[in-house]
């Protein structure tokens, strides 16, 4: 379902859930999207209707609704239902989208537009960030020998990012936009090595082969994407989701890249913290180094 139709039914819907159905509409079975249709369309109604109810409104079978639930996180059809009615029970509590920009707009109302669409996309992608996942990326990237960050497009300014964290630290990193030369980084790691892949669609066609010949080469690889099923995620061993979703006039928003550079961020502080031991030395002498270029 588009966005703009989705737009229209959001009113009392979880905010948390409906970031979830966006990831992965397009990717759900005929039978799985009248179900998520149901609960986009007629919020209420499924808050307050037996699972066998909503089944017969949506003209799917029960067990579709319970695998929905769980696409969405959600241990089941009750636990999904619970949250809906928390939500059409709290009256003071809108869920709100980030709005287009207009060409009618104003300079000030141009830039709040700009400012709320990313503190959301921030926001819900540290509400839907799997823990467990995090936790696998921070240990492997801790006891990688070599870090390979792949990015195209605008995603390249978020890999120099943190290509310059990692390696102000003493990491073995590398970085490039460049798809060849992913490769022939990739083609000399090993086992023990980690790829970090930075694509918002997860389909970016050299990216999502660079995971796949990592993999071949037992390399783990860790991908920073907005969309759970994409073909980067499938080639991933670890998925750290971002939750960026708007529209811009230019089909390109700034809050993608910068919830990928808040992760990217994070892993880095996390590393830092856990093996401080033995790279606050690095981390040290980077810093005595970078004194040299300052006045």
């Amino acid at each position: 379902m588009p966005l703009k139709i989705i737009e229209k039914y959001t009113k009392r819907i979880p905010h948390s859930c409906l970031v979830k159905l966006q990831a992965v509409y397009d990717s759900l079975k005929t039978a799985e999207k009248k179900a998520a249709d149901l609960l986009l369309s007629r919020p209420e109604f499924f808050a307050n209707s037996s699972i066998v109810e909503a089944s017969e409104a949506a003209q799917c079978s029960e067990a579709t609704f319970v695998r929905l639930a769980q696409r969405l996180g959600y241990s089941g059809y009750v636990d999904l239902k619970e949250h809906f009615s928390e939500k059409i029970a709290v009256e003071d509590n809108p869920t709100h989208l980030y709005s287009g920009i207009s060409e009618n707009d104003d300079y000030a109302t141009i830039a709040s537009k700009v400012f709320k669409a990313t503190m959301q996309a921030l926001e819900d992608t540290l509400e839907i960030l799997d823990k467990k996942q995090y936790k696998e990326a921070v240990g492997a990237l801790c006891s990688s020998n070599k870090i390979l960050l792949c990015g195209i497009g605008d995603a390249a300014a978020v890999i120099q990012s943190g290509f310059q964290k990692f390696i102000r630290i003493g990491l073995n990193v590398q970085a490039s936009p460049d798809p060849d030369v992913q490769m022939i980084y990739i083609s000399h790691m090993k086992k023990g090595d980690v790829l970090i892949a930075v694509s918002h669609s997860g389909r970016t066609k050299s990216i999502v082969e660079a995971a796949k010949y990592a993999k071949s080469k037992d390399v783990k690889v860790i991908s920073i994407t907005n969309y759970p099923v994409s073909p980067l995620a499938k080639n991933s061993d670890i998925i750290l989701l971002t939750a960026a979703f708007t529209e811009h006039m230019e089909g390109e928003i700034m809050s993608k890249r910068v919830t990928e550079l808040c992760v990217l961020e994070s892993l880095y502080i996390n590393v830092l913290l856990k093996c401080r031991n033995k790279l606050c030395e690095s981390l040290d002498c980077s810093n005595i180094a970078l004194e040299k270029n300052k006045l």
